[in-house]
């Protein structure tokens, strides 16, 4: 592996769990550039192929999404709908009548690079509100000794123990299958992605599963292998559809990486495609599921 994919991957780890543990304002900020960065090549994208998406309008009301999901999540779902209806709007009223393409391909740009993400913050808000101790929403753990020597996690705050979780599902499914894939690697697992294969797939949601259970197991969670067992599985599956769906929409666009932002990783989603459908699906499994 070459050294600027290893240094630029240790320091977007580094960026992601360090904002993930502060919480708050502070990991929302974090979600917001993401996002925006990574619509911008979502609609570059787009624009290969022709279609005049109403771009800056759809990375606005994202942004917006983003920050009354920090404020009040239960609001966030209306947001939804109404940023559509204004995304409409501005095309409705554009010198060059808009097509079918212009529209979908900018309501896609809405749901899958600003709504989806939405839920990362959601997911990291849980119980965040009653154990805040820095300024703008943050959290910092008093005690680093309970936490680490004697491993009391229960001290941490819900939505940041389920986010690093979901962080080590997903880390331990692309590393898995792409080792596995690449040197033992031989069936083709789909014409979207030609170097994928079965083999670095199953292993890589297996990896998921073995982290998930792990997990499970030392925040003591309910029915813990169950538990672990079943977020592992859909962890890992999301994240396997996650990056196809991104290599789909690459392959239509007749480009290899969607972006050159990272050095040797390419752009913003093709680092970033196993994590938006997981954030929803593991938000309503710790939700409505667990205990």
């Amino acid at each position: 592996m070459p050294w600027p994919r290893i240094i630029s991957g240790v320091i977007a780890i580094a960026m992601a769990l360090s904002s993930t543990l502060l919480g708050g304002w502070y990991f929302t900020i974090a979600i917001a550039i993401v996002v925006f960065l990574g619509q911008q090549e979502y609609f570059n994208l787009v624009r290969a192929r022709g279609i005049a998406p109403a771009a800056k309008t759809t990375m606005f009301v994202s942004q917006v999404l983003l920050a009354i999901c920090t404020l009040d999540s239960s609001l966030a779902d209306a947001v939804m709908p109404i940023a559509g209806t204004l995304i409409c709007f501005y095309l409705l009223f554009q010198p060059q009548l808009a097509t079918i393409a212009d529209i979908s391909a900018s309501i896609m740009g809405l749901f899958y690079v600003g709504y989806l993400p939405s839920y990362w913050v959601r997911l990291r808000d849980l119980d965040s509100a009653t154990i805040s101790n820095l300024p703008l929403g943050g959290y910092w753990p008093t005690n680093w000794n309970d936490v680490l020597a004697q491993g009391n996690f229960a001290s941490l705050p819900q939505g940041l123990t389920a986010t690093v979780l979901t962080f080590l599902c997903i880390w331990a499914a692309d590393i898995g299958a792409y080792i596995i894939g690449k040197f033992f690697g031989k069936t083709p697992l789909s014409d979207i992605s030609p170097k994928k294969t079965v083999e670095g797939a199953v292993f890589g949601i297996t990896a998921s599963v073995t982290v998930g259970i792990a997990g499970a197991y030392v925040l003591d969670l309910p029915h813990s292998l169950v538990t672990g067992l079943a977020l592992g599985l859909l962890i890992g599956i999301a994240s396997l559809l996650g990056d196809l769906t991104e290599s789909l929409l690459k392959r239509d666009a007749g480009v290899k990486d969607s972006g050159q932002l990272i050095p040797g990783h390419g752009g913003i989603l093709d680092r970033t495609d196993s994590y938006i459908f997981t954030a929803p699906l593991v938000y309503y499994f710790v939700t409505l599921l667990l205990p």
